[in-house]
């Protein structure tokens, strides 16, 4: 007899996402941290002093490399994406039919101002 037809147990067909090099999350890397340093790549000295402050002000860390052969392109895109990024939006609560009015009449918010 073969062991063709042998039952092995029931194949899961939603198998983990990150199992056998699957969809992988980044959520734990955090560019810019100790263990992920940005990689920077800048073509003067003077360049890299101040991509180095600029670094250093937004609290990151970065490896930045020189590169001083013609034609050599600067790479700080890493950089000015986290530097561009917008702060958390928040917006102030609308107070609720029953509660005070926010104009200090001392009236309800339904009877104030709605």
């Amino acid at each position: 007899m073969s062991d063709k037809f042998f039952f092995k147990g029931r194949q899961d067909a939603r198998q983990h996402h990150t199992a056998h090099g699957g969809f992988k999350t980044n959520a734990s890397q955090k560019s810019g941290s100790r263990k992920y340093p940005l990689t920077l790549v800048v073509t003067s000295e003077a360049r890299k002093q101040e991509v180095e402050a600029l670094a250093a002000k937004a609290h990151l860390h970065a490896n930045i490399t020189l590169d001083t052969r013609e034609g050599a392109e600067e790479s700080i895109a890493e950089l000015t994406a986290i530097l561009n990024m917008g702060g958390t939006v928040t917006q102030a609560k609308t107070p609720s039919r029953n509660d005070p009015c926010s104009c200090g009449s001392g009236l309800k918010f339904k009877k104030c101002c709605a």
